[in-house]
């Protein structure tokens, strides 16, 4: 059962800091953009009070460890320094017994007051001076965003729920609480700790929450964040890159269906062979226009060949020899691919066990840095989820994995050649084309290092050129290759078309 930080907490913490009334501000830190720190000397010492308006973790209390600073002070800790440092605190107010805690600090610039507002992901931090003028603000809020903006200079108002005037209820644990304890709640706080659970003002175990008292509400509630917030960044960055690894699995394994299916299909090349040597056999006695002959194979079974009733057997012979060599002429990308994909896939697996199976946040960040390096979790290749089923805005751009660890991809017409060169490919990377002869336009992903892209992963990608050009069936094409930024489509052009410069050809030797 989680314990949250409600109002009854915050009353407690209230308490806790009247007993700093009278003090004088020491320092002001922020060590991030959600939370600050107040040093204040009172009493002989010095309490270091955090306030904190993330939108699951918010809270006020003191803690031990002097916190870090931000290397460049934000704005709002550099207006609270000039406005709080030498100040002293007046007052400790919580606003209508609800969640809003009220400080009021008085300097020779005048009364500022820091609200402390903590509700859940409207949490927020805001300076006002005594006009009730917002000076700064750790979250600015635009109107479009709410009906109370958090804007510089204006007005400072009530969240809309505190406008009427009226005492805020219940939280919904309290409640719980007293009708465990049938309404009998001790006359002073005594605060517990519960392991994995929170801390609280009072006794907690009428619920059956094992706990321990502790010397102050602050001291519980820094003990209980200092494990509680690491163990959600675990658990959180667990579910991320589990998502992500997942996904990508998925993918993988669609992508090994369907090249597995593309090298069965290449497996028939022999067969469609042998199917156009029969037709030129025995084609010549069949009548114009029929759709099937019968033949003998080589070990003297009888076929039946389905014929196109359109073509003369010459050129259904010919449409069998066609398959077979485009065919052929994909078995050597295709098992090329079917072997990287396949390594990414176990290696993802493998990924996934670890990730499923580690506890130590240090050690899941060790996992996630490798992911990353890898290129297994990456923005463009985890597309938001409303745009998982078309990639590229819809345009039919492919992607291949390339040796040395690069992404090709190439387009499979006109318009998706065109937004590819145009909206995909980046200045420093690579471009293929077919010279001479129609072809897909082909990018190698360089990630900005064209120089270190190695003359293997060139010829690869040339070879998907010349395979998605009009010359997939010479024996020797000359592709040429540039960087993007030498590509430009000339005015007026249909789209596909372009012309370049600084180019550099290869030759890939079909087989």
């Amino acid at each position: 059962m989680r314990i949250p930080f409600d109002s009854f907490t915050l009353s407690a913490v209230v308490e806790e800091l009247r007993a700093f009334v009278g003090g004088k501000v020491q320092s002001v830190r922020q060590p991030s953009d959600f939370e600050v720190c107040i040093g204040i000397y009172a009493g002989g010492g010095e309490g270091m009070l955090l306030l904190n308006s993330h939108p699951v973790f918010s809270r006020v209390h003191f803690i031990t460890k002097r916190p870090s600073n931000q290397a460049q002070p934000p704005v709002f800790c550099m207006t609270l320094r000039a406005r709080l440092e030498g100040a002293r605190l007046i007052a400790v107010n919580q606003i209508q017994h609800d969640r809003i805690l009220e400080l009021t600090f008085e300097s020779p610039v005048g009364e500022s007051r820091l609200i402390a507002e903590l509700m859940g992901k409207h949490s927020n931090l805001i300076l006002v001076d005594q006009a009730d003028r917002i000076l700064s603000a750790a979250k600015w809020v635009g109107r479009t965003k709410s009906s109370r903006p958090i804007q510089p200079n204006s007005h400072y108002e009530l969240p809309p729920v505190l406008s009427k005037g009226t005492a805020a209820p219940m939280s919904p644990f309290l409640t719980k609480l007293m009708a465990a304890t049938e309404g009998e709640l001790p006359s002073e706080f005594a605060p517990v700790l519960s392991p994995g659970n929170g801390a609280y003002p009072i006794s907690v175990a009428a619920l059956g929450l094992t706990e321990f008292p502790r010397a102050s509400i602050s001291v519980a509630l820094e003990q209980h964040y200092d494990l509680a917030i690491p163990r959600a960044e675990t658990d959180s960055l667990r579910a991320s890159t589990l998502s992500q690894l997942r996904r990508l699995s998925l993918a993988k394994e669609v992508a090994l269906s369907e090249l597995r299916q593309a090298e069965e299909a290449g497996g028939k090349a022999s067969g469609w062979q042998r199917l156009g040597e029969l037709v030129l056999a025995y084609g010549a006695r069949e009548p114009e226009g029929a759709s099937s002959l019968k033949a003998w194979d080589y070990d003297g079974t009888e076929l039946e060949v389905k014929l196109d009733p359109e073509l003369d057997f010459k050129s259904n012979a010919n449409r069998y020899f066609e398959k077979a060599k485009k065919a052929k002429g994909r078995m050597g990308i295709v098992r090329d691919q079917i072997e990287r994909v396949e390594r990414d896939y176990l290696g993802i697996l493998e990924l996934i066990s670890f990730v499923e199976n580690e506890t130590r946040l240090d050690r899941l960040r060790e996992l996630e840095r490798t992911a990353i390096e890898k290129r297994w979790i990456n923005l463009q290749v985890v597309p938001a989820a409303n745009k998982v089923d078309r990639p590229y805005q819809g345009h039919r751009v492919r992607e291949l994995s390339a040796p040395g660890g690069y992404t090709v991809l190439f387009g499979e017409n006109a318009e998706s050649n065109d937004y590819l060169t145009l909206r995909v490919a980046k200045p420093n990377d690579l471009w293929l084309h077919v010279r001479g002869a129609t072809s897909a336009h082909v990018v190698i992903a360089t990630r900005n290092q064209p120089d270190r892209v190695q003359l293997e992963t060139i010829l690869f990608a040339a070879k998907v050129a010349v395979l998605n050009s009009t010359s997939k069936h010479a024996s020797y094409v000359p592709v040429d290759y540039t960087l993007k930024k030498y590509v430009r489509r000339p005015k007026g052009a249909a789209k596909g078309a372009a012309v370049y410069t600084h180019e550099k050809t290869v030759h890939v030797d079909m087989p």
